[in-house]
């Protein structure tokens, strides 16, 4: 089996379990971070991919659309991490649009395929979304509401890539006497 092939096939399994486990609600927002370089068995920002990027959102976006999801993609370090969404949940959301358009070595291969593939692209610097997926230790954490919960899948890479997933869910205030459910 070629990389592609696998990635599609791991990222199949794990974006299916972690939307099942995090119980995103409609409008509610995924966030991506990914090092193409590390799917296809490179080093972080040295093997930049396309076409894996290009697999990956082929399987995840038709997920997301079915549930009314939206997914904020993040650029690499080069952009400073910052996030493409659809103008759509930047205006609903109130987030500060900026001025940038990701390339390949500039934002990354996620973030590039994301651009393209949306119907009507923006920047925003940060998101707070309500679950998300790490994938080749890309640092998502500042991306996501507090408080974060890891989720635990049945794989662990997508293709040569580790991932670490997480949701979130309100703070837990008030004392030994607050009723949480």
């Amino acid at each position: 089996m070629d990389i592609i092939e696998k990635i599609k096939i791991d990222s199949d399994i794990a974006f299916k379990e972690l939307l099942n486990e995090a119980n995103i609600r409609k409008g509610g927002i995924l966030v991506i971070g990914c090092s193409s370089s590390e799917m296809v068995g490179g080093k972080i920002g040295k093997d930049s991919s396309m076409e894996a990027a290009k697999a990956l959102l082929e399987t995840l976006l038709p997920k997301l659309k079915e549930r009314g999801i939206y997914l904020a993609s993040q650029c690499c370090e080069h952009l400073n991490r910052a996030i493409v969404i659809e103008r759509e949940c930047a205006e609903k959301y109130g987030y500060e649009i900026v001025c940038a358009v990701p390339k390949t070595h500039a934002g990354g291969s996620l973030a590039t395929n994301t651009y393209l593939m949306m119907q009507d692209p923006v920047l925003v610097e940060e998101v707070k979304a309500d679950a998300g997926i790490d994938i080749g230790g890309t640092l998502i954490g500042m991306h996501l509401k507090r408080v974060a919960v890891p989720v635990r899948l049945s794989v662990n890479k997508i293709g040569e890539a580790n991932i670490i997933c997480a949701r979130t869910r309100p703070k837990f205030i008030g004392g030994e006497r607050a009723k949480y459910e």
